[in-house]
């Protein structure tokens, strides 16, 4: 059986301070119901530097400069400690800050929503022009305008300000004077999901070196829902940010599965590739503003930083076998089903043990499991734990249960099977995703045979259900057949069956 394969990932951090203080859910509601409260007046003081956020080991790790391994030797909390003469960017992609990212949503932006001051537009241009990626995009930063404009559409109230060190530099007007989901603030959810994901995207194509031609479908699946008052969630984000990233011969639709959206998204990918009906297929996700600061007043009280402070982003690329990039097991699925529960011991057995003791493999054959890989520097101190431990150790538990692990051997399994958590707590973002980059050079080059993706949701969020989400799958070393390989044997295999029957033909017509 010939396998689809995970080419290449693409992962990208956007420090966005700012917006923190005027887009984070969590502290808009707190303006909006106790304007006055000492958290708003305190959170200023307890925002990291962009300097702080590129020297932080969980975001190295993401952007790929330090590995997995490298971070589980560092001593906890992470914050404490900065690690020196690290770049901004990293084999992956990059960490992206405040001021250049309203340039590129300036960019993303094709219904001149976004208006910038002259001087900052003027700067941020400057910085495109020797950025890895965005050079190509410089001359395409409209010229911005004056400060007092800027000024007057937010005294009318129908713009958002944009702001960079507490200087406001800019604002997003609202798309439509009555409908709700077209507001200033909605539009600068939209895109800021748009624009991060671009710029994975633009990671991706650099990374991978692939002919964007060739790209035939996008999946988009971040966690925003993009419409007006008449299809709330309709998108499609996957092909505006294609457009913009110049992936012109794609089509795409987005696809939405709260913080299990990545994994379903990958499943359906290597399904497409499988069938034939698509040979490269990109799934990509842009950051969510309503996150950021999520957990800040735990943080705030504790007297950390805000280390919620990222939008995050990722592109991976999945294509036809090429008989060397790491396969998609698509016959190792883990699917938790309607009747499955919500319960953590039922989850993961229906996402881990059921699909491998179907396929005749144990817990302890995979290297590594990828489930929520959220920094744990970031839900300790909200009470949550350290998530991706308390998912080892579970995935442990289920391997003592059925005599394949001793009991003993459960702390080491941790170690052994796991990854430090080190991406944002962005939803969809820390969702087992961020291991792919790693995972694929560590295939590659003999560290790991496989690990397996894990994608886990809470669909009661949506207030539909009460239902648990998730889907896994298997991804393992490639044994060498490719696609294309099988295909030259098939076509010659043809021609030698066209020849002897001709043979045969002219043999008959000679004896006639």
């Amino acid at each position: 059986m010939s396998f689809p394969v995970i080419k290449n990932a693409a992962y990208v951090l956007v420090n966005t301070p700012d917006m923190i203080l005027h887009n984070g859910t969590t502290q808009t509601l707190e303006r909006e119901t106790n304007p006055e409260s000492e958290y708003l007046k305190e959170i200023p003081n307890h925002l990291r530097s962009f300097e702080d956020v590129v020297s932080y080991a969980p975001n190295q790790t993401y952007i790929g400069n330090m590995t997995p391994e490298e971070l589980s030797e560092r001593k906890r909390p992470w914050y404490n400690e900065k690690v020196e003469g690290l770049s901004r960017f990293g084999k992956f992609g990059e960490i992206m800050p405040q001021d250049e990212f309203y340039g590129l949503m300036k960019i993303s932006d094709v219904f001149d929503l976004v208006l910038l001051e002259k001087n900052f537009t003027e700067s941020v241009r400057e910085k495109f022009k020797s950025h890895a990626v965005l050079k190509i995009k410089a001359d395409e930063l409209k010229e911005g305008i004056d400060l007092s404009e800027i000024e007057k559409l937010l005294e009318n109230h129908v713009a958002e300000g944009l702001y960079d060190n507490g200087k406001l530099v800019g604002c997003v007007k609202r798309a439509h004077e009555f409908d709700k989901n077209l507001t200033s603030h909605i539009i600068v959810e939209n895109l800021a999901v748009k624009a991060s994901g671009v710029l994975a995207l633009m990671h991706l194509v650099k990374n991978s070196g692939v002919d964007v031609n060739e790209v035939e479908y996008l999946i988009e699946c971040s966690e925003e829902a993009i419409g007006d008052m008449n299809q709330r969630g309709g998108g499609n984000i996957a092909k505006a940010c294609g457009e913009i990233a110049g992936i012109k011969g794609a089509t795409g639709s987005d696809m939405r599965g709260f913080c299990a959206g990545p994994s379903h998204s990958i499943v359906a990918a290597a399904a497409l590739v499988k069938a034939g009906i698509y040979k490269n297929v990109i799934v990509f996700a842009g950051g969510a503003t309503a996150k950021l600061g999520m957990n800040g007043k735990d943080h705030v009280k504790k007297g950390l930083p805000v280390l919620e402070d990222c939008l995050g982003g990722f592109a991976i690329l999945i294509s036809e076998n090429d008989g060397v990039s790491p396969i998609l097991r698509t016959d190792v699925i883990g699917r938790h089903s309607i009747g499955h529960g919500a319960a953590p011991q039922a989850v993961l057995e229906a996402l881990v043990s059921d699909p491998l003791s179907k396929n005749g493999l144990k817990i302890t054959d995979v290297d590594k499991f990828a489930p929520e890989l959220q920094t744990p520097d970031i839900t300790e101190p909200a009470g949550a734990g350290d998530v991706p431990t308390q998912n080892y150790k579970m995935i442990g538990a289920l391997a003592v249960k059925s005599g394949q692990l001793e009991r003993k051997e459960l702390a080491n399994f941790v170690v052994k099977h796991g990854y430090p958590g080190y991406a944002p707590t962005q939803g969809h973002i820390p969702s087992g995703v961020p291991i792919i980059g790693h995972g694929i050079e560590h295939i590659m080059s003999g560290k790991l045979n496989n690990f397996m993706l894990i994608g886990k949701g809470s669909l009661f969020l949506g207030r539909m259900t009460n239902l648990f989400d998730g889907i896994s799958i298997l991804v393992e070393k490639n044994n060498g057949d490719s696609d294309s390989s099988a295909a030259a044997v098939s076509k010659e295999e043809i021609k030698n069956m066209i020849a002897e029957e001709l043979k045969k033909f002219a043999s008959k017509m000679m004896e006639e």
